[in-house]
């Protein structure tokens, strides 16, 4: 098993980490204690495991760890700001956006990325963007309607 040193900056903190070259980024980042970042379907389906990796989505169950070497990844524990949640997170909350939670992460994480790049999408573009998320135990309309009230205080 070859392993090699790394190079990231998760969560905004700059690390050198060794790993498996055939670790995947979801395995790095939970070996790490960074438990949020969930695991599912380990085929690039359901959207439980995504982080963002210099900023854009990307399912960690299929992006092996070493293609983060000199990138930044984002988890959902780097959204917010330490003890203050981030409005998406509170807008789930509020919302009730979620039931047994395990998808909740890679939601929000995406939900992230998309207002990163769109600060006001409309539902139809929230739906849209959200299609690679799949929740097992809630509607999708709050989910739609968290990720809108989040846009609307962010643009505020």
């Amino acid at each position: 098993m070859s392993e090699r040193e790394i190079a990231v900056r998760l969560n905004g903190t700059e690390r050198r980490v060794r790993t498996a070259d055939h670790a995947t980024l979801s395995d790095l980042v939970r070996s790490l204690g960074l438990l949020g970042t969930k695991v599912s379907c380990d085929m690039q389906v359901c959207g439980a495991c995504t982080v963002l990796l210099n900023g854009r989505p990307v399912s960690s169950c299929t992006t092996l760890a070493i293609e983060a070497d000199g990138r930044s990844v984002t988890t959902i524990e780097g959204i917010g700001d330490g003890s203050a949640l981030h409005p998406l997170q509170r807008a789930f909350i509020a919302h009730a956006a979620f039931q047994c939670g395990y998808c909740t992460p890679g939601m929000i994480v995406s939900a992230k990325a998309l207002l990163d790049e769109d600060p006001r999408p409309d539902a139809e573009r929230v739906r849209r963007w959200m299609d690679g998320n799949i929740c097992r135990c809630t509607g999708y309309e709050t989910i739609v309607d968290a990720v809108l009230d989040a846009a609307a205080e962010l643009s505020a």
